[in-house]
């Protein structure tokens, strides 16, 4: 039974995870360079390093980004090493901006030790946007330090800084079952901060999400792409709930998850984009979207419409395959 109060959800979601592997606080995870729309319309390269660092303190019930970090504090000067080998791995490949994403909250000094901000921000002169990932209640004076970091250090080469946060969903009472231990309105307070601040505002939304009756998903994904909208999101990232945690494993036999199959995150995608009608940009995560496909004979060809769909921010023509009878609208 899923537990009613979040110090019991800590422990059902910890006790459902496998054995992990204690990753090198030296190295990031990876790598990744892709096409993204900017705001002013252009396309742009944009590098995503998944860092290594300290396990984020909140134990989401649909999270496995554990799996990704570390037990003990992040060691003073390993993430400004990591971004530093991810610049140099990078090259000239025309890289306009970069998302620093520690599976957590850069903010958390535990995760990311302020005292590396100079280091890191040093790493970072001549790029146009970087775009760090925070739970709503870290967002505050050591946002207000890198800031700072990144305009000291990168002088008039100093780049943007937007903030991603993980919204997940407005459903209140889904929300609150998440065990984020946050709320719309906390949400809310935050995105307010970014704004007097002139910080950018990246959103995450989840694609079928748990605890939400299948017959509701739809409608809750437009309700939190209002919310995030109204709150002044620029971009809007649709990411595909990831079984697989164990947790959401227990809460599915319970009948509080199903997994999102490929068809749902493009009608989803198509379905936000019409929805946000060219009031922010909104992005379907592709990093991991080939594992929702069932049939190897349009695999590449629905992944390419749902990158066409992320760069013209618009819908595209429908996909139907002979093989699998599957059809996207």
């Amino acid at each position: 039974m899923y537990p009613a109060t979040s110090r019991a959800r800590d422990r059902f979601v910890v006790e459902r995870r496998a054995a992990r592997t204690e990753p090198d606080p030296w190295r990031y995870q990876d790598l990744v360079v892709e096409d993204e729309r900017a705001a002013d319309g252009r396309v742009a390269r944009v590098a995503t390093v998944f860092l290594t660092g300290r396990e984020c303190p909140w134990r989401c019930a649909m999270c496995d980004l554990w799996r990704h970090t570390t037990i003990a504090d992040t060691p003073a000067g390993a993430i400004a090493a990591q971004v530093a080998a991810a610049r140099q791995a990078l090259g000239d490949a025309g890289v306009a901006a970069m998302k620093l994403y520690n599976a957590g909250s850069f903010f958390d000094p535990r995760a990311v030790p302020e005292v590396d901000y100079p280091a890191i921000a040093g790493q970072l002169a001549g790029l146009g946007r970087v775009v760090v990932e925070s739970h709503p209640d870290l967002v505050g004076a050591r946002m207000d330090r890198w800031r700072d970091a990144l305009h000291r250090h990168g002088g008039h080469a100093a780049p943007a800084l937007e903030v991603a946060i993980g919204l997940e969903t407005a459903h209140p009472h889904a929300l609150e079952q998440l065990n984020k231990r946050m709320s719309v309105e906390t949400f809310a307070r935050a995105a307010d901060r970014l704004r007097r601040d002139g910080v950018a505002l990246r959103v995450f939304l989840l694609v079928s999400p748990p605890f939400i009756l299948a017959g509701e998903q739809d409608a809750w994904l437009l309700r939190s792409l209002d919310v995030a909208l109204a709150c002044g999101a620029t971009a809007v990232s649709l990411v595909p709930t990831r079984a697989g945690n164990g947790a959401l494993e227990a809460i599915a036999a319970e009948g509080g998850f199903r997994a999102p199959s490929l068809a749902d995150v493009e009608r989803s995608a198509q379905a936000a984009l019409q929805h946000a009608s060219g009031r922010a940009r909104v992005f379907v995560d592709l990093w991991d979207i080939d594992r929702l496909v069932a049939c190897p004979h349009c695999q590449a060809t629905r992944r390419n419409r749902l990158h066409v769909m992320n760069l013209a921010q618009q819908p595209a023509p429908a996909v139907t395959c002979a093989r699998c009878e599957a059809a996207t609208s």
